[in-house]
């Protein structure tokens, strides 16, 4: 601080006293030599406390200023984004006996060590079970997230608006066969086929028959005791279908919806299965799904019709003595038997929240793409529901998917209308009495066409 003692005279001299500059103009000079002399010593003891601090610090070197350094923007940490936690419940028909359970299971696992924040509740259903218990969950508001199922299902599904089309979901034209009803697609193919076959055991039934009186020919050499020629579900219409189409009918006229039940082939079918178990006596005097395939496992069994998804479980058990092929020509017609094709297929329920639909897309993206169904095909048995993978070398190479394939030629496509399931309901209880031999085939036919028509009527 400058202490400016007097502006009026010119020619100051200047003292320095404790920080303080003393500027004395000449007429202050005459001050007494004992100001002087104070002063003289005041400045004396500045200089020495002076020399006794220590330095200062140096000023730091110039820096550039901030149009001279180059634009530097600070880097800001990176934070993982918070992925939200989804559960996906997924309904599958697929069992434990034949594995597909848990092939549906490592698919589910795989997905979510890819996405840790899916996780999946699988939920295993018998086919009929499933269907009632999804109308049942939908309607109450409470359905699963993904089904995994049969086509036959989209028609009471949809007919119900329980399930969404997928056309602008995913790319159609890659897959096998797909599920359409009023001009849209409502299902993606897992696998195709699900169809029946005549399957043998190389032990007891060196090569497949050609017609059915070779098959009723080399049944009758084996059927002895508890050991039969051929087995199969008494129980179910599904395995009275293929013997239909081989003896030159069908479930409904060419409108797809009108059922055709009491008609000369259906008498002639009901006929010829009564005949295999009476006339023949090639087969056991019951036999349900359980029981024909534990006597074939058994080796009790020289011939058994099932299904493309019992073939893993087979080989497993029967290693290189299971035999695949179509089911042999009808002698009568000259007929092949068409059994129903087609396979299994994801169905999404129309009430997905929102929140999952991105990441029900990717799962079944991710469960049908090459890699997966080449695996399905290798652990399962089962012909994929992919374009592409149909010409793999594991379907080539592989005898038993040769035949599977051969039977899956000759077999007519399942319908999915509402109208089969009253087709279904009505056959079933009619064969069982024909096959308990309560019932001849003729009336048999009529009671089966009578409620179709009944159920059908109800439908409106």
């Amino acid at each position: 601080m400058m202490e400016v003692l007097n502006k009026r005279y010119s020619l100051p001299k200047v003292y320095f006293r404790k920080n303080t500059y003393l500027i004395l103009f000449p007429e202050e000079e005459k001050m007494s030599k004992k100001l002087l002399t104070l002063l003289s010593v005041l400045m004396i003891a500045v200089f020495v406390l002076a020399a006794c601090t220590p330095a200062a610090t140096p000023a730091p070197e110039e820096q550039p200023t901030a149009e001279d350094a180059p634009t530097q923007v600070p880097a800001e940490p990176t934070a993982e984004p918070v992925m939200e936690e989804v559960t996906i419940q997924l309904w599958t028909k697929e069992g434990e006996t034949d594995g597909g359970l848990q092939y549906v299971q490592s698919l589910t696992d795989a997905f979510t060590a890819a996405n840790p924040n899916v996780t999946f509740e699988v939920i295993n259903k018998e086919v009929e079970t499933l269907r009632e218990d999804f109308q049942t969950a939908s309607l109450a508001g409470n359905p699963p997230d993904l089904l995994w199922t049969v086509s036959d299902h989209a028609g009471p599904f949809t007919t119900a608006d329980l399930i969404m089309p997928v056309d602008d979901l995913f790319d159609m034209s890659k897959y096998v066969e797909s599920v359409q009803l009023n001009g849209q697609t409502w299902a993606v193919p897992i696998s195709s086929g699900n169809h029946l076959m005549l399957l043998y055991n190389k032990d007891l039934v060196p090569t497949a028959p050609a017609d059915t009186d070779e098959m009723i020919a080399v049944a009758k050499s084996i059927t002895s005791g508890d050991t039969y020629g051929l087995v199969f579900n008494q129980t179910e219409p599904f395995w009275l279908a293929p013997w239909l189409g081989g003896f030159g009918g069908a479930v409904f006229a060419e409108d797809g919806v009108t059922p055709t039940l009491n008609t000369p082939e259906m008498v002639a079918t009901l006929q010829f299965l009564y005949d295999l178990k009476y006339t023949d006596a090639i087969m056991p005097a019951e036999s349900d799904y359980n029981g024909a395939d534990t006597l074939f496992k058994e080796g009790k069994a020289g011939m058994l019709i099932n299904g493309d998804w019992s073939l893993a479980d087979y080989k497993t058990v029967l290693g290189d003595k299971l035999g695949v092929a179509p089911l042999p020509k009808v002698t009568a017609t000259g007929l092949m038997p068409a059994p129903y094709t087609s396979g299994t297929y994801f169905m999404i329920p129309k009430e997905v929240a929102p929140e999952k639909m991105d990441y029900i897309k990717a799962f079944v993206e991710f469960a049908t793409n090459l890699e997966n169904q080449t695996t399905m095909v290798t652990t399962l048995s089962r012909l994929p529901g992919l374009v592409e993978a149909l010409s793999i070398p594991e379907i080539s190479d592989d005898p038993i998917l040769q035949g599977s394939a051969a039977q899956m030629s000759f077999g007519t496509p399942m319908p999915t209308v509402l109208e089969m399931r009253c087709n279904w309901d009505a056959m079933k209880p009619e064969q069982i009495k024909v096959l308990a031999d309560q019932e001849t085939p003729e009336d048999a036919a009529a009671a089966m066409q009578a409620a179709a028509d009944a159920c059908i009527v109800s439908l409106e």
